[in-house]
């Protein structure tokens, strides 16, 4: 890969008929990745930019398909379903890539390394397949050493998945830098990875190394900085999720915790028939879960409240969160994080 003249990989971005709303990792890597991305794919939006769908985006082009992106170093497949499967309406753009001479990026459970058309394709062009979702294989049980590291450590907890707990974590690792505090992040999941270029993808862990594999990287950067972000997953009242919720609790051991949460959430995403309970019952849920192994307060919270029109009706938003949660609250994003930091560092 030769980037462009500065050294950035340029990047092609897929997130067929999901852009924005349903391609977390393509809005993630577009806003916070150093990558060059010079397209995203998606063919329902051709035509139009980044920023037409999301203010907050760069003016990157969307076009139809590989065929009509500009030279690039790597397709990034932009789309997280759930259950992590492969679309084969994908399958023309990641072979027109490939004999492109572009590395192909994924983060699902599919891993594109194990598909035999692509595996061939790779190697005829002399191009790599990145499976950010693979494990190493040298994980193991933790030892309950997180606690030990010299970092504050920071967890985003959620009331659900995708409400925006990396997203919070990013915003609240930026802002503390800008206060010069020497702050750093703990990617857990595909787009944190893409993203930082390191991390465990801790969803695709063998369950018993789950904790293992969050204490691994916590003990590896754990005394380089003041306070380090732990990016969160799923839910502890998560039907399908749960299970990796708790396991980042137990290997992280915060010190604290952010509880995220989306405007006008009332019931788990994709599982609809399960209620979401009242903010209130998350805090006695998170401190009473991580306490048998390292206490941590929640002691504050972030709102995402991109559904919500007006600055208005999303800081009345914000307040009415605040008041549920009984800690200070913001949208990091949409405002500033300045209220969720100071109670942080305060802690």
């Amino acid at each position: 890969m030769t980037g462009n003249a500065d050294g950035a990989e340029r990047v092609v971005v897929l997130a067929h008929e999901k852009f924005p709303e349903r391609a977390k990792t393509a809005t993630g890597v577009l806003k916070y990745a150093d990558y060059d991305v010079v397209a995203v794919l998606d063919r329902d939006r051709a035509g139009t930019t980044a920023a037409d769908h999301r203010a907050d985006l760069p003016e990157v082009p969307i076009v139809e398909s590989m065929t009509d992106a500009p030279d690039a170093d790597t397709l990034l497949v932009g789309i997280a379903p759930i259950g992590g499967g492969f679309d084969d309406s994908w399958r023309p753009d990641v072979r027109t890539a490939i004999e492109r001479g572009c590395d192909v990026v994924a983060g699902l459970h599919y891993f594109l390394a194990d598909d035999a058309e692509f595996a061939a394709l790779a190697d005829e062009h002399g191009v790599d397949l990145r499976d950010v979702r693979k494990p190493p294989e040298d994980l193991t049980v933790a030892s309950g050493k997180s606690a030990d590291v010299d970092a504050e450590v920071v967890l985003t907890v959620g009331t659900d998945c995708s409400v925006g707990k990396m997203t919070v974590a990013l915003e609240l690792m930026e802002a503390a830098r800008e206060r010069g505090v020497d702050a750093g992040f703990i990617p857990t999941g595909q787009t944190g990875i893409m993203i930082a270029g390191w991390g465990n993808p801790i969803d695709r862990v063998i369950s018993d190394f789950t904790a293992g594999a969050v204490e691994e990287m916590l003990l590896e950067v754990g005394d380089d900085y003041d306070v380090l972000f732990v990016e969160g997953q799923g839910s502890i009242v998560h039907p399908a999720y749960s299970a990796v919720t708790c396991g980042i609790l137990h290997g992280a051991m915060p010190d604290s915790m952010v509880l995220c949460h989306a405007a006008g959430r009332e019931a788990i995403h994709g599982y609809e028939d399960f209620a979401l309970p009242p903010i209130g019952e998350y805090v006695d849920l998170y401190e009473g879960l991580a306490a048998p192994v390292h206490e941590g307060d929640v002691v504050a919270g972030a709102l995402n409240t991109s559904g919500v029109d007006g600055d208005e009706a999303a800081r009345a938003a914000v307040d009415d969160f605040a008041d549920e949660l009984g800690a200070p609250a913001t949208d990091p994003v949409r405002f500033d994080a300045d209220a969720v930091l100071d109670a942080i560092l305060d802690e």
